[in-house]
């Protein structure tokens, strides 16, 4: 007798048409009991000031230089930059299996806020927005220049942050880097086959599927990604069409500030931690990619959280998922809602561990359910 799919229990593949592929769904493997790797808690006690903090106001750097009194963003060159302007270039003439081409660029720190405790959660709104109009101040000076400016956020030490002070970095490159690359390519074919950006009519099925989505307002949608490879993976999407960051109204950036407000709490409540990840900006390439049609192009943000079962165990991407493909053990459904839910009514860390350990079989019950 055939057994009925259930997406929640049954293995399945699932379609990421922004990049192509698709991502191996084990729900049932969350039932596995753990016994690797555990990190070490985020620390919980950062002071306010700290004299040794190289991005609190009045610090002086590693280069020697010394940072202004700041009372809201302040944005300096990074002083160990990945990517300068004036690199030389290897030339052309290369063996094909060999090959190298010149890379040049500008890499930008920008601290959000004085105050080493805070995080953008913790902000209050309107100085969310002034993080937002800086973001949208340097996609516009450095965009005339480059063909990609990548914003992104690395938050917490587990990924890789060294700095306990809230910032996030700019990198300017003059070449399309590989994920903006295929992305570019991917929703350039659905809108020469569909006629219409693919980012624009998913955040329209799953505004109407309400099956994802985790907060949401007139102007923006944060959902799980049908698609998501990562435990928590968000996707943040403004409603209309929008190609880049300075072309959001005065509304849909306090908007903005408001709907990541949201969601960010709902992160740090869901395991009652500052919630790491990896956050950054995609929109239309920049540079001399302004005079082209761009169409295909929306906005949107990824948010790539490492947690898995606890704010001390996290996913990793080794083995199966490095040498064949992306895998994922809890389906994005099941995420949503915990999310949704977090901070009002149970502790999912709780119902994760004793699910870990096989012995509760109400839980079991109560949580295989299909959304």
């Amino acid at each position: 007798m055939l057994v009925p799919f259930r997406k929640d229990k049954h293995q399945h593949l699932r379609y990421n048409p922004l990049r192509d592929s698709w991502i191996l769904v084990s729900a049932h493997r969350m039932k596995r009991p753990w016994a690797g790797q555990v990190e070490k808690p985020p620390e919980e006690q950062i002071p306010r000031y700290d004299p040794r903090n190289p991005l609190c106001p009045g610090n002086t750097r590693a280069n020697g230089e010394v940072n202004p009194d700041y009372e809201s963003t302040f944005v300096f060159d990074n002083d160990f930059p990945a990517l300068q302007p004036d690199a030389p270039d290897p030339g052309a003439d290369q063996h094909p299996l060999f090959q190298s081409k010149a890379a040049r660029g500008v890499c930008k720190v920008m601290c959000f806020h004085p105050w080493s405790d805070v995080t953008l959660p913790l902000m209050k709104k309107e100085e969310v927005v002034k993080v937002i109009e800086k973001w949208v101040e340097l996609v516009e000076e450095i965009g005339i220049t480059y063909p990609w400016v990548q914003i992104f956020e690395n938050k917490g030490a587990v990924m890789g942050c060294s700095n306990p002070h809230p910032h996030c970095q700019v990198w300017a490159s003059n070449f399309l880097p590989n994920e903006p690359a295929l992305s570019d390519r991917c929703q350039r074919k659905y809108y020469e086959k569909h006629g219409e950006p693919l980012l624009l009519e998913y955040a329209k099925q799953e505004a109407e599927k309400k099956e994802r989505v985790v907060v949401e307002s007139s102007d923006w949608l944060a959902v799980v990604p049908y698609w998501a490879t990562w435990p928590y993976q968000m996707l943040l999407l403004p409603r209309r069409h929008v190609l880049r960051l300075n072309d959001l109204t005065t509304e849909e950036r306090e908007g903005l500030a408001d709907i990541m407000k949201r969601l960010l709490t709902k992160y740090d409540n869901l395991f009652e931690v500052s919630f790491p990840y990896s956050m950054g900006w995609h929109g239309a390439p920049t540079g001399p990619h302004l005079k082209e049609n761009n169409s295909h192009w929306q906005l949107h943000a990824h948010y790539y959280p490492p947690l898995l079962r606890s704010a001390t165990v996290k996913k990793f991407m080794v083995g199966y998922e490095m040498l064949a493909q992306e895998q994922r053990d809890l389906t994005p459904e099941q995420v949503m809602y915990w999310i949704r839910v977090s901070g009002h009514c149970f502790n999912f860390a709780v119902y994760l561990g004793l699910l870990s350990c096989w012995k509760c079989p109400f839980l079991l019950g109560f949580v295989s359910f299909s959304i």
